[in-house]
């Protein structure tokens, strides 16, 4: 018997072909229903109001400014994202379809790290263009120039794609005794858990590279954050000071969400985050934070709204 398991053993591993992502087992039926419909409402939304700002910045001239060609791109990050996750997630509540093949949880294991990676990196460029706008405005247009503006977006997706590929070469060499992922996406330290291999090394490294990305760029966030804080209280208009700081604010309340999120999941110990409680938080980071940002960035803003009214009369003339 001992002999035929040895046999089977490496068959066994390799003839895992397709995970089944059990997502939210815990919720009655009718409640995974309504909570999928609530899902597309929101994931209709976020494309909607982030394909908006992508627009309006493409057509108005007056939001072609440094500051608005960082939204739209983060905006074009967030369709991607939270498609990336709430597409399979809404099929799986609704439908009960909640098979992912192989090579499907490999991808969208790399790509929902390596566009995770790109927003932080985008959150720094967008914080130190906001510094450089308050702190320092007589040098603004020499600093943030058009070319710069294309080298740091380009930067930051290359650097985020390019680095994260050594994560498919190490999850092509992996082997599997397990095809239960409790969770709703092919995240790492579910999908980890299930490997026959050695993934001592894997953790280490993406210990490692998440925690840099996560803490060097909160760290250099904050920082530029800090000193547009300082900025401000020394503005002389009271009126400035309060428009500046309600801004921030609102920011920091998407930016809390964003890192709070990959803080408690990615740079602790996994024995230490129950399946439950990396869902739910992984939720938070891939719905509701995409699902805040065109609010918090752009449509509270004057300009935006100005713009989307000129597009709407533009429309209706032409109609």
């Amino acid at each position: 018997q001992d002999e035929l398991e040895f046999i089977m053993g490496p068959e066994n591993e390799t003839a895992v072909t397709e995970f089944i992502l059990e997502g939210f087992p815990e919720l009655h039926p009718r409640l995974q229903v309504f909570f999928s419909l609530v899902l597309l409402l929101m994931y209709l939304t976020t494309v909607m109001g982030n394909a908006t700002i992508i627009f309006l910045v493409c057509v108005d001239h007056h939001l072609q400014t440094p500051m608005y060609f960082f939204i739209s791109n983060l905006a074009f990050l967030e369709i991607w994202f939270t498609s990336l996750t709430s597409i399979k997630l809404f099929v799986m509540l609704s439908s009960g379809q909640n098979t992912l093949s192989l090579s499907n949880c490999f991808a969208q294991n790399y790509f929902f790290s390596a566009l995770g990676c790109t927003e932080f990196i985008l959150l720094v460029v967008m914080s130190f263009d906001r510094y450089v706008a308050i702190c320092q405005p007589l040098l603004y247009a020499a600093i943030m120039k058009p070319q710069l503006c294309v080298h740091l977006v380009v930067a930051a997706w290359v650097l985020s794609f390019a680095l994260l590929s050594y994560r498919l070469i190490f999850l092509s060499e992996l082997s599997f005794c397990d095809t239960k992922i409790p969770h709703f996406l092919c995240d790492n330290s579910p999908l980890f858990k299930l490997s026959c291999s050695d993934t001592s090394l894997l953790w280490k490294i993406d210990s490692v590279f998440i925690s840099c990305v996560v803490l060097g760029s909160l760290c250099l966030t904050l920082a530029f954050y800090i000193c547009i804080l300082f900025c401000v209280l020394h503005l002389p208009a009271a009126s400035g000071r309060k428009k500046a700081l309600t801004t921030c604010s609102s920011h920091l309340i998407t930016l809390s969400i964003a890192y709070g999120s990959c803080i408690a999941l990615y740079t602790r110990p996994a024995e230490a985050v129950s399946s439950s409680t990396n869902r739910t938080v992984t939720l938070l980071n891939t719905v509701l934070y995409p699902f805040l940002n065109p609010f918090i960035y752009s449509f509270r803003n004057k300009s935006v709204i100005l713009a989307l009214r000129k597009s709407i009369v533009r429309a209706r003339t032409k109609l």
